[in-house]
């Protein structure tokens, strides 16, 4: 069987059979993406524009996509895939990579005088401006610091315009964005860049220190001639420091890079769309590492759907309240590009800021998990203000409670609930609105809109299977099973983690660990991570169920149930409350009102009143409560007889 190559000059090249001889990348490549088996395709290489040709047959059966070695195809006129039984052939015509970077090279020739990044009260650029930034920090990275093809470009910033455009002008590059949690202390941050093996290290100013202890541990560990990774700072003003002798690696900051760099450069399109475009990592240790690949062909499908699912139109405005680190902030840097729309950078922010800036820039859409639309409907009447006109928030992490939906539909902000994980690309399922349900009272809509619904159009299909048969659980709103996703917008897989990739994606389906029910309707509904399952004398109990009782009491702020062993039960609940400033409430009542509202068996049997952990996105940390109730220890006497 022939195989394919790729020449220097991009065309490609047809290597003979070898007998005994497999191609170890493309088993790999079935492996990460349980591929099916390719069409039949005739291969032809043009010689001297139209001469005579040589044809090969070739079938690819592990092939993950048809045409995946032509992406050489795509500007290059005498290169063809044809199909002489269909009459159709694969050439530039008819052929280009999706990927990513087209959304900005579209924006700047379609907006290119219109507002892509604002931020602060003096920094605004257009796209034309944005996109040039972007081709010249490639540049830079190409030429003055020999990032190659395939090389991972480390970043660990918070939302400032550099992070914005560092998702296009690193895959320019033809390099893979690493965005680190911007909350990582430098003994993780090390552990992420030798795991990833970043080139290249962008870190805003004021995470210097962390930035620069992570590669002094990384020195100190390093045993051979490995090199570190370049240090590059990245000014919060988005002025040059001009300051050669900072303490980093480089010779310059970013703004010296973008001043300094050649011009002229080429972009590096990917050689192919299923190419790595970003390294994200998720939950892990300094031990085990877990880094999630996504392809340029995943990160745009991805993006496309979000965008039709979130309702951006074109030159939305846009709040960054997500954190751009958290799986390239649900796909939205590129979002925006696609749409022609304006960024509002936020290094930080409250809820006042939040009021201030949809009313200063007339705000169109933002994001955040459940916690940030909390702080929102409970921030004081000071630091509210009307919106100008409605406000789209797509909210993800973790359900949201419908107390919270309902407070901030009062508020005039519409919510848009979306499911999924880093594995997914973020957003992988919407809850799709019915007209017919703007009749329902406020609280049944906020019901159905707690619901994590279908998979978007970019993923092929979303399941609720019981674990033991991998049968699909009935429509009956009660029994639970593992959501399972399958399609083109699911990781390629675990970085340098084989075992893991096959691990999550036994049967042809990712395993996310989520516990679901699928309502009558269709509409799946989450009602718990598999590790977060209270089991009681025998009986599942939801922790989300718990708490979406406890936030409606009046004095609560926020709520988070986990299990405290028991002697005699197995496991209780135990509620970590937080209670609104200027409210008091005691145990006994948040018992009792959970009581009233549930079956007794999941009403918290313990309640703490503390803050609760939360990650950078904030999203509650129940590990660490469940640890807490751990050390808690048995609420039960050892005789069994209760307290």
């Amino acid at each position: 069987m022939a195989s394919f190559a790729y020449n220097g000059n991009g065309s490609i090249k047809v290597r003979p059979a070898v007998a005994g001889h497999s191609h170890g990348g493309l088993a790999a490549s079935r492996a990460l993406l349980g591929a099916r088996a390719a069409p039949l395709l005739l291969r032809r290489r043009m010689i001297g524009g139209g001469g005579s040709a040589s044809l090969r047959r070739h079938r690819h059966e592990l092939c993950p996509f048809a045409f995946q070695p032509c992406r050489s195809l795509a500007g290059m006129d005498q290169e063809e895939v044809v199909d002489m039984e269909a009459g159709t052939v694969l050439c530039a015509a008819n052929y280009a990579p999706l990927t990513p970077i087209s959304f900005i090279e579209r924006a700047a020739v379609v907006y290119g005088g219109r507002a892509a990044v604002v931020y602060g009260e003096t920094r605004q650029q257009t796209w034309k401006e944005t996109r040039e930034r972007c081709v010249r920090v490639a540049a830079a990275l190409a030429t003055r610091l020999a990032v190659a093809r395939g090389d991972v470009v480390a970043v660990l910033s918070r939302n400032v315009p550099a992070m914005y455009e560092l998702h296009f002008a690193v895959p320019m590059a033809g390099a893979v964005l690493c965005t680190l949690n911007t909350r990582h202390d430098a003994a993780m941050v090390s552990t992420l860049l030798e795991h990833s093996g970043a080139k290249v290290f962008f870190v805003e100013s004021s995470l210097l220190d962390v930035g620069r202890a992570a590669l002094k541990r990384l020195a100190d560990s390093k045993t051979g001639a490995g090199s570190l990774p370049v240090l590059v700072p990245i000014s919060d003003d988005g002025a040059s420091s001009g300051d050669d002798d900072d303490g980093s690696s480089c010779t310059a900051d970013y703004e010296g890079l973008i001043e300094n760099a050649p011009s002229g450069f080429d972009i590096r399109w990917p050689l192919n769309e299923l190419d790595p475009i970003a390294l994200n990592y998720t939950s892990g240790t300094t031990s085990r590492p877990k880094g999630v690949v996504y392809s340029h062909r995943g990160a745009y499908l991805n993006t496309v759907a979000t965008v039709l699912a979130y309702d951006i139109t074109a030159m939305a405005t846009y709040l960054w309240t997500v954190p751009m680190f958290h799986g390239n902030g649900w796909n939205l840097p590129w979002g925006v590009a696609m749409q022609g729309g304006t960024n509002i950078c936020l290094r930080r922010f409250t809820a006042k800021v939040i009021f201030d800036n949809i009313v200063l820039h007339r705000v169109s859409h933002m994001g955040g998990a459940p916690t940030v639309l909390n702080m929102i409907i409970n921030a004081p009447t000071a630091d509210r203000k009307p919106l100008p006109g409605p406000v789209r928030v797509m909210t993800a992490g973790a359900p949201p409670p419908q107390r919270v939906i309902m407070g901030m539909e009062e508020l005039g902000f519409m919510v848009y609930q979306m499911y999924g994980l880093t594995e997914t690309y973020g957003p992988a399922t919407v809850c799709t609105w019915m007209p017919e349900w703007d009749a329902l009272p406020a609280e049944e809509r906020a019901r159905l809109k707690a619901r994590q619904g279908f998979h978007h159009i970019a993923m092929q299909d979303v399941d609720v299977k019981k674990l033991d048969t991998m049968e699909s659980v009935p429509s009956d709103g009660k029994t639970m099973g593992e959501v399972m996703f399958r399609g083109n917008t699911v990781m390629r897989g675990y970085y340098k983690d084989i075992d893991a990739t096959k691990e999550s994606m036994i049967g042809g389906w990712l395993h996310t660990g989520d516990l679901a029910v699928r309502n009558p309707d269709g509409y799946i509904q989450l009602k718990d991570r598999a590790k977060d399952i209270i089991i009681s004398g025998g009986e599942n109990i939801s922790s989300i169920e718990v708490e979406s009782v406890i936030f409606r009491h009046p004095a609560v702020l926020e709520a988070a149930v986990v299990s405290r062993p028991d002697d005699h039960w197995g496991e209780t609940p135990c509620a970590f409350v937080k209670l609104k400033t200027g409210t008091n409430s005691t145990e006994a009542e948040i018992i009792d009102f959970c009581r009233e509202r549930l079956p007794h068996y999941m009403a918290p049997k313990t309640v703490v009143f503390e803050d609760l952990p939360k990650t950078s996105t904030g999203k509650t940390q129940k590990f660490v409560l469940r640890e807490r109730a751990r050390v808690m220890g048995s609420l039960t006497r050892t005789d069994g007889c209760k307290i």
